[in-house]
């Protein structure tokens, strides 16, 4: 039997280890966002009297950097609403079924357990034969297979919030399937589907394996900055990637804070 002082160490290990896990993960990105600070030259931590936006004026003039950024989130758009629309409809079959759902479930996350590289270079080889130009379709293409199982596994924990029995009372007052879906279903599962476009945007935005073998003349932005890594870091490019990471740090945090709010609600 566990006493409350081990019960109260046990907890606070817990909370340690949580801790120091959390740290390390999110120490170096905003030790980024620090040094992006930084009107210096080298990358080290400013002083509060220091702090200066001089890297972050300068990214419009970086025309290599915004032609790349523009170039990645035309991608990640279109593979987060494709990745959106077609792990819905997967997630809604997947709930239809009745035999092989294990067999569906595992095929769809299947992509998921490909390398990059791998399925960069087998993608390239197809679209070759296919005479098929690398654009931005091709990097879509790449992208989808990679963040189509992630939006599919949101959407198909957010299908857990509609209950049977809403479905039934709905078809007991004469609705049939599209209007059960857009007036029970679609309600409760819009923070799934939200989130879900979210996360496939953000893993398409940062991807690279699988767009350096995809791309074509232009390219996205995790090559853009990998090229100017290897010619000498510019500071205009922790400037960007701090930018992003806080950008998607806001984004993230408005999804939960409404999701809450929706269960609150539903509460």
């Amino acid at each position: 039997m566990v006493t409350g002082a081990e019960g109260r160490a046990n907890r606070i290990a817990i909370w340690a280890l949580a801790l120091a896990g959390l740290a390390v993960i999110y120490a170096p990105p905003f030790y980024l966002v620090a040094i992006s600070l930084n009107p210096a030259l080298q990358p080290g931590l400013p002083s509060l009297s220091d702090l200066s936006l001089t890297w972050y004026a300068r990214l419009a003039h970086e025309r290599g950097l915004v032609a790349a950024l523009r170039q990645s989130a035309g991608v990640a758009t279109i593979t987060a609403v494709l990745a959106t629309l077609l792990s819905l409809l997967a997630a809604l079959a997947y709930q239809e079924m009745r035999r092989a759902r294990s067999a569906w479930f595992l095929a769809m996350l299947l992509p998921m357990f490909v390398p990059g590289v791998i399925q960069g270079l087998a993608l390239s080889v197809i679209f070759t034969r296919l005479h098929l130009r690398p654009s931005m379709l091709t990097v879509a293409a790449g992208h989808l297979l990679w963040a189509m199982p992630f939006a599919f596994i949101v959407i198909l924990t957010s299908l857990g919030a509609v209950r049977g029995s809403f479905l039934m009372a709905a078809a007991d007052l004469g609705a049939g399937w599209w209007r059960r879906f857009r007036d029970v279903i679609l309600p409760l599962i819009r923070p799934g589907l939200v989130s879900a476009f979210l996360f496939a945007f953000l893993l398409s935005l940062n991807e690279f394996a699988r767009a350096f073998y995809l791309v074509g003349r232009q390219n996205t932005l995790p090559i853009e900055m990998f090229g100017k890594m290897n010619a000498g870091a510019s500071p205009t490019i922790y400037a960007l990637s701090g930018a992003i990471f806080l950008v998607s740090m806001l984004c993230v945090g408005l999804v939960m804070l409404r999701r809450r709010g929706t269960g609150s609600q539903a509460g």
